[in-house]
């Protein structure tokens, strides 16, 4: 009897493993050279436009077309696009508008060309969810097949920009909820995630590698400093948030035509830009993330500068991704909490990217991977701590408000669950509701 339940159950999971196999590879040969040859264009095109020194003076004009494209054609296409595919597998059974893709593409490049401070990750995720619900719909999936292809497609683009083939099927996995990975879509996002990436590599296009070699001596004095940064990045994060929710939500009660509100936002980044030496912070800024986690010291507060550059170019209109900015964020962080204690600037600024990334998107678990994959393992060990806290100290607040919330992220904090993150509006201490403690550590567990 035992023989017979064995044998067909692993006949039956065998086949469902050569099947997502199979669909998750060729999700990730389409989406990887889709996103290589899109991160190919935007690179070659910045490049060749910030040669002049006030290219950023047509940061208007970029972001008028940018946010009247949308407008027009695809208003699915607006802000960034990592949130759009979250929205579309928690609201809508994975359902994307593959009409979106082109859209997105040439908002993002009029966006990115003129120096707005976003990434390619965004449209790249959106990107390959779109491509993968169009496969999903055409193939006539259910609606769990749907869902666990678009977080293939999550994955595949994610990787595409980024370069750390594990932590973006991680992060595809767990990005959806707060308080659940989802282990249905891991090996479809393992290999999707897998073939996109050398999809790319094969393009040209050039994985993130970084060399970290300093570990620290004293490992309890460390401790100490990581557990307090960690601390620190965790508040940062949720004030990021705040700032890249609020400023949108100020854009949104301006009664104008909407493209006129992207010359409002590139009028205010350009005049910024003008008076203050931050230069860098335009565009996607991975210059600046090299030179930080190289061990190059950066202006203290260019991580306050860039957070306000960011969020003015999403609200306003602009296209693009908002990861790669959190990473710029995270690393100017730990590079310049690195210059105030006299540590390490590579180390410090290597566990702010990833610590960063970890509060704002409640994805402990990627920052972990990524930072190991990125930096090595014995900085990730460090980085670990800092990702975990980072990500309790947020509390409630995303990035990515429709994120649902499955569990509180502590037994000391009623709140609503099983809702998105944007619609929690009530917290409770557990030391005045005692009482329900037991029902709070079942929900947990």
């Amino acid at each position: 009897m035992h023989i017979k339940f064995d044998t067909f159950e692993e006949h039956v999971l065998l086949g469902s493993a050569v099947k997502w196999i199979i669909l998750s590879a060729v999700i990730g040969l389409i989406v990887g050279t889709v996103t290589a040859l899109f991160v190919n264009i935007i690179n070659i095109s910045s490049a060749g436009f910030s040669k002049s020194p006030y290219y950023y003076l047509f940061m208007p004009f970029g972001f008028f077309l940018s946010s009247l494209l949308i407008k027009q054609f695809a208003p699915e296409a607006k802000g960034h696009g990592t949130e759009k595919a979250i929205k579309a597998i928690n609201e809508k059974a994975g359902k994307m508008d593959i009409k979106a893709i082109p859209v997105k593409l040439i908002s993002t490049f009029f966006t990115i060309v003129v120096g707005g401070s976003v990434g390619l990750e965004g449209p790249a995720t959106q990107i390959g969810g779109g491509i993968a619900s169009y496969f999903a719909g055409f193939f006539k999936m259910s609606k769990t097949d749907c869902k666990r292809l678009v977080v293939c497609g999550v994955s595949a683009g994610f990787v595409g920009v980024f370069g750390s083939p594990v932590g973006a099927a991680v992060f595809a996995s767990e990005v959806l909820y707060v308080g659940r990975f989802s282990y249905l879509a891991l090996l479809p996002s393992l290999v999707a995630s897998f073939v996109s990436y050398n999809t790319g590599i094969y393009f040209g296009t050039k994985p993130l590698l970084y060399s970290v070699s300093y570990i620290p001596s004293n490992n309890v004095e460390a401790f100490l400093n990581i557990a307090l940064f960690g601390i620190i990045v965790g508040i940062l994060g949720k004030l990021f948030v705040i700032m890249v929710d609020n400023t949108e939500k100020i854009f949104n009660k301006i009664k104008i035509f909407a493209p006129l509100k992207g010359i409002i936002g590139g009028i205010m980044i350009a005049a910024l830009i003008s008076v203050f030496p931050f230069k860098n912070t335009l565009g996607i800024g991975e210059k600046t993330i090299d030179i930080a986690v190289a061990g190059g010291a950066v202006l203290m507060l260019t991580f306050v500068f860039k957070a306000v550059l960011t969020s003015i170019t999403l609200g306003c209109g602009g296209s693009g991704g908002i990861l790669t900015p959190m990473l710029f964020i995270g690393a100017c962080i730990g590079n310049s909490w690195a210059q105030i204690i006299h540590g390490n600037i590579s180390f410090y600024s290597s566990i702010g990217m990833v610590s960063f990334l970890a509060a704002c998107a409640n994805t402990p678990l990627a920052g972990i991977v990524i930072a190991m994959e990125l930096f090595g393992a014995k900085v990730g060990i460090y980085a670990s701590i800092a990702c975990a806290i980072s990500y309790l100290l947020i509390g409630n607040r995303s990035i990515y408000p429709t994120q649902i919330l499955l569990a509180s992220k502590s037994p000391s904090v009623i709140c609503e669950t099983n809702c998105e993150v944007q619609n929690i509006h009530s917290l409770k201490s557990i030391n005045k509701y005692k009482k329900k403690l037991n029902d709070v550590e079942e929900i947990i567990w």
